[in-house]
Protein backbone atom coordinates (compact mmCIF):
# COMPACT_ATOMS: atom_id res chain seq x y z
CA UNK A 1 0.00 0.00 0.00
CA UNK A 2 1.54 2.97 -1.48
CA UNK A 3 2.08 6.19 1.64
CA UNK A 4 0.18 9.28 1.32
CA UNK A 5 2.28 13.04 2.69
CA UNK A 6 -0.60 15.38 2.17
CA UNK A 7 -2.29 16.94 4.38
CA UNK A 8 -4.03 15.55 7.34
CA UNK A 9 -7.29 14.91 8.14
CA UNK A 10 -8.14 15.65 11.31
CA UNK A 11 -7.13 19.59 12.83
CA UNK A 12 -5.09 19.65 16.20
CA UNK A 13 -8.47 19.99 18.06
CA UNK A 14 -9.33 16.51 16.71
CA UNK A 15 -11.87 18.00 14.50
CA UNK A 16 -11.86 17.25 10.24
CA UNK A 17 -11.21 19.32 7.77
CA UNK A 18 -13.23 19.74 4.82
CA UNK A 19 -11.79 17.77 1.49
CA UNK A 20 -10.93 20.63 -1.27
CA UNK A 21 -9.62 17.72 -3.65
CA UNK A 22 -8.62 13.97 -3.94
CA UNK A 23 -5.22 13.08 -3.41
CA UNK A 24 -2.61 13.89 -6.20
CA UNK A 25 0.39 11.49 -7.44
CA UNK A 26 3.22 14.00 -6.37
CA UNK A 27 1.65 13.88 -2.46
CA UNK A 28 2.81 10.21 -2.75
CA UNK A 29 5.29 8.35 -0.67
CA UNK A 30 7.27 5.41 -0.45
CA UNK A 31 8.37 2.68 2.21
CA UNK A 32 12.00 3.32 3.87
CA UNK A 33 14.82 0.85 2.56
CA UNK A 34 16.33 0.44 6.07
CA UNK A 35 19.76 -0.72 4.47
CA UNK A 36 21.19 -3.55 6.32
CA UNK A 37 24.19 -5.31 5.87
CA UNK A 38 24.90 -8.06 3.37
CA UNK A 39 25.83 -8.82 -0.30
CA UNK A 40 25.04 -5.07 -2.20
CA UNK A 41 21.44 -5.09 -3.69
CA UNK A 42 20.39 -1.37 -4.59
CA UNK A 43 17.35 -0.51 -7.16
CA UNK A 44 16.94 2.96 -9.23
CA UNK A 45 13.89 4.83 -8.78
CA UNK A 46 12.20 7.61 -10.71
CA UNK A 47 11.21 10.82 -8.23
CA UNK A 48 9.07 13.99 -9.36
CA UNK A 49 10.70 16.39 -11.95
CA UNK A 50 12.43 12.93 -13.99
CA UNK A 51 15.77 12.97 -10.89
CA UNK A 52 16.62 9.33 -9.58
CA UNK A 53 17.44 8.35 -6.45
CA UNK A 54 19.23 4.91 -5.59
CA UNK A 55 17.58 2.61 -2.38
CA UNK A 56 20.41 0.83 -1.17
CA UNK A 57 18.61 -2.35 0.53
CA UNK A 58 21.95 -4.06 1.63
CA UNK A 59 25.69 -3.17 1.94
CA UNK A 60 28.92 -4.87 2.90
CA UNK A 61 30.88 -1.33 2.46
CA UNK A 62 31.68 2.15 3.64
CA UNK A 63 33.87 5.09 1.97
CA UNK A 64 35.12 6.09 5.53
CA UNK A 65 37.05 9.21 5.68
CA UNK A 66 39.50 10.06 8.41
CA UNK A 67 39.29 13.43 9.40
CA UNK A 68 43.17 13.56 10.83
CA UNK A 69 44.83 12.74 7.30
CA UNK A 70 41.65 13.42 5.33
CA UNK A 71 41.78 9.96 3.07
CA UNK A 72 39.23 7.77 2.05
CA UNK A 73 38.85 3.98 2.30
CA UNK A 74 36.64 1.49 1.01
CA UNK A 75 35.95 -0.81 4.02
CA UNK A 76 33.58 -3.65 5.32
CA UNK A 77 31.10 -2.87 7.49
CA UNK A 78 31.17 -5.07 10.77
CA UNK A 79 27.83 -4.16 12.63
CA UNK A 80 25.92 -1.02 13.69
CA UNK A 81 26.82 -0.06 17.25
CA UNK A 82 24.52 2.89 18.03
CA UNK A 83 21.43 4.28 16.17
CA UNK A 84 19.61 7.07 17.18
CA UNK A 85 16.95 7.00 14.82
CA UNK A 86 15.27 3.78 16.35
CA UNK A 87 16.98 1.75 19.30
CA UNK A 88 15.72 -1.32 17.14
CA UNK A 89 17.94 -0.41 14.52
CA UNK A 90 20.71 -1.79 16.34
CA UNK A 91 19.78 -5.27 16.77
CA UNK A 92 18.58 -5.37 13.08
CA UNK A 93 22.01 -4.00 11.45
CA UNK A 94 19.59 -0.89 9.77
CA UNK A 95 21.95 1.69 8.91
CA UNK A 96 20.26 5.39 8.43
CA UNK A 97 22.43 8.79 8.77
CA UNK A 98 24.14 9.46 11.68
CA UNK A 99 24.30 5.49 12.84
CA UNK A 100 27.21 4.60 14.03
CA UNK A 101 28.96 1.53 12.53
CA UNK A 102 31.69 -0.52 13.71
CA UNK A 103 34.10 -0.90 10.21
CA UNK A 104 37.83 -2.50 9.90
CA UNK A 105 39.27 0.98 10.77
CA UNK A 106 37.19 1.91 13.50
CA UNK A 107 33.89 3.19 14.49
CA UNK A 108 32.46 5.96 12.27
CA UNK A 109 29.66 7.93 11.93
CA UNK A 110 26.96 7.82 8.71
CA UNK A 111 26.95 11.23 6.65
CA UNK A 112 25.38 10.07 3.84
CA UNK A 113 21.47 8.28 3.38
CA UNK A 114 22.30 4.88 1.77
CA UNK A 115 18.03 4.46 1.42
CA UNK A 116 18.67 7.90 -1.04
CA UNK A 117 22.10 8.24 -2.22
CA UNK A 118 22.49 4.63 -2.54
CA UNK A 119 25.73 4.39 -0.97
CA UNK A 120 27.40 4.61 2.81
CA UNK A 121 29.79 7.54 3.83
CA UNK A 122 30.95 7.99 7.12
CA UNK A 123 33.58 9.88 9.06
CA UNK A 124 35.72 8.04 11.58
CA UNK A 125 35.34 8.72 15.01
CA UNK A 126 38.16 9.73 17.61
CA UNK A 127 39.24 7.04 19.90
CA UNK A 128 38.35 8.01 23.62
CA UNK A 129 41.42 7.94 25.99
Amino acid sequence: MARWQGRSVRKITGGRYKRFRKKRKYELGREQAETRIGKVRAKVIRVRGGNVKVRLFETQYANVVDPKTGKAQKVEIKRVVENKANPHYVRRNIITKGAIILTELGEARVTSRPGQDGSVNAVLLEKKA
